[in-house]
């Protein structure tokens, strides 16, 4: 094994480390070593074994399930634990993108100020720029709850989807926010110069020759391993919180409001902390997949793509489990990604019945995913991994 492939292996299984020990059944106090280990070597075996054309698509594949990962952990806070439903997931995405996106770009000067108009532009770090996303996410998710969570279920849903097409056209017509409706460009990404310059200040010398190999390709390798690492963190503190006593106290106010309330709880404070915690983890999700893209526009934010993938993710792994959630999301991504080779599969048969169909194949894609959510509904409504009753996986009924 060379040098190369064994440093994409080792970044790989860094981050397949990270997302196995949550995938595999709790319980066992082998899990989290166990699935470190599987995934050291799961990561290890795919880049010694796979072409570097498929490794590169399973990585950005990886990546891309991540994110959504993340934002059906926000969602499952809100709707999961809190009987939320929201529908304006796109907007705290697109809030948190370009938030740390104008706390990490450099703002233009001279000619390039005239094709590309920020409000500011702070050069800060990623991880400034991450904090700054979640602040401001959760600034504007605590103007919005109080009005909105007012409101409950369809009503709720209405106002929130108005709420996320609100932030969408503010970003799309105001061009000295953020460039409105031009990419907003230049985003830097963590890390890169080790696989650029190759000389970053908080590199020693002592350690540049390791990654020599590496060229400017493989940086997805790195930038997967530091979506993981978020995802594992965030679903730790969420795990825990949701196991605390604040997580019960959602889960009453979620199916006894009036209890809760006859005994003690401030319902309505509880359900505008829901309400940020979530909005708080998909702005960490927007400042991520800002990071990783690197140049964002009001597009990307779109409700179909932002919000009710988003949906089908966390129904099809089971609301209330933040495992599930996880689960949800790399299984319909895997769903989604495979349905683009379908519809151009199908394009050639598209043409022998019409010679307007083939432009429409795509519309496949959805269709299928909206096949799966009517099935989920129907065969499986608890999703895949229902929801865990139990405040502790270490009180058994079993004595184990």
């Amino acid at each position: 094994m060379s040098q190369l492939i064994f440093l994409k292996g080792l970044m790989l299984g860094i981050a397949l480390a990270c997302i196995l020990p949550i995938l595999l059944p709790p319980g066992s106090r082998w899990r989290v070593p166990g699935g470190i280990v599987l995934g050291l070597a799961a990561g290890l075996g795919i880049a010694a074994s796979v072409p570097s054309g498929y490794l590169s698509y399973f990585i950005g594949f990886m990546t891309m399930a991540s994110l959504y990962a993340i934002l059906s952990l926000g969602l499952n806070t809100q709707w999961g634990y809190t009987g939320h439903l929201n529908f304006g997931v796109a907007g705290f995405f697109a809030v948190g993108a370009f938030t740390s996106a104008l706390f990490t770009i450099e703002a233009p000067t001279g000619l390039a100020a005239q094709y590309t108009q920020v409000l500011f532009g702070l050069e800060m770090p990623f991880l400034v720029g991450v904090l700054a996303a979640a602040v401001v996410s959760a600034l504007v998710a605590f103007v919005v709850a109080v009005p909105v969570l007012r409101l409950r279920l369809d009503f709720l849903a209405i106002a929130t989807i108005g709420v996320a097409e609100i932030i969408r056209l503010i970003f799309q017509n105001e061009r000295w926010l953020a460039n409105g409706p031009q990419p907003l460009r230049g985003i830097p990404q963590p890390g890169r110069c080790l696989f650029e310059s190759r000389h970053c200040e908080w590199l020693p010398e002592s350690l540049a020759w390791l990654i020599e190999p590496l060229g400017t390709r493989d940086y997805t390798a790195f930038y997967l391993m530091v979506v993981a690492a978020f995802l594992a963190l965030i679903y730790v503190v969420l795990e825990r919180t949701c196991r605390s006593p604040w997580g019960r106290m959602l889960r009453a106010v979620r199916d006894e409001e009036s209890s809760a309330a006859m005994n003690g709880k401030n319902v309505t404070f509880a359900r505008v902390q829901a309400f940020v915690v979530g909005a708080v983890v998909m702005g960490i999700a927007g400042a991520l997949y800002a990071h990783y893209t690197v140049a964002i526009d009001y597009s990307h934010f779109h409700a179909l793509f932002g919000t009710f993938l988003v949906w089908i993710m966390l129904m099809l792994g089971g609301s209330g489990n933040h495992r599930g959630a996880i689960l949800g999301a790399i299984l319909v991504w895997g769903v989604w990604a495979g349905t683009a080779f379908l519809a151009n599969a199908l394009e050639p048969l598209l043409a022998l019945i019409h010679e307007d169909l083939p432009g429409r194949a795509q519309y496949i894609r959805w269709l299928l995913v909206s096949l799966l959510l009517a099935a989920v509904v129907l065969f499986r409504p608890q999703g895949l991994l229902p929801e865990e009753m139990r405040v502790s996986n270490h009180l058994r009924g079993d004595g184990r």
